[in-house]
């Protein structure tokens, strides 16, 4: 299954299920974004042919993530631009979530091993503006 977490304003994530892929080449989100994703399932001996990717300039204006949950489970909450608590979900290893905009926080469940791929170059703390979450008992959990 993939699912597409909307706010009012702006999409907050898409997160692909473990195994939940259909053949061929398939992208998820709309050219315009900073972070693409698509899933790609082909059969034993396709080719896909060798290529390099052109220099192009583009502006990123704002870090978009990708998680790749490899162990364990993870609840991710929700928020929109203006850090309100919209609802969370529940991630578990093979799932993948793009983290497209709004807010988020994580509560590990499960021992957990995850990769995050990002834009960079990375700034540390000064591309983070941290604020207040829901606790554990105002949590909504979706799936």
């Amino acid at each position: 299954m993939i699912e597409y977490i909307p706010s009012a304003k702006a999409p907050l994530a898409i997160i692909v299920r473990a195994h939940q892929f259909q053949a061929g080449v398939n992208f998820l989100t709309p050219g315009e974004y900073s972070q693409q994703l698509a899933t790609m399932s082909h059969p034993a001996g396709t080719r896909i042919d060798p290529h390099t990717h052109r220099r192009v300039s583009r502006e990123i204006l704002y870090t978009q993530e990708i998680l790749v949950i490899q162990k364990g489970r993870l609840r991710v909450d929700f928020y929109d631009q203006q850090k309100n608590y919209l609802e969370s979900r529940i991630v578990q290893a093979g799932d993948i979530v793009q983290l497209i905009s709004g807010g988020h926080g994580f509560q590990v469940l499960d021992d957990l091993n995850m990769l995050e791929i990002k834009q960079g170059p990375y700034i540390g703390d000064a591309d983070k503006e941290r604020f207040d979450g829901v606790s554990s008992k105002e949590v909504r959990v979706e799936k």
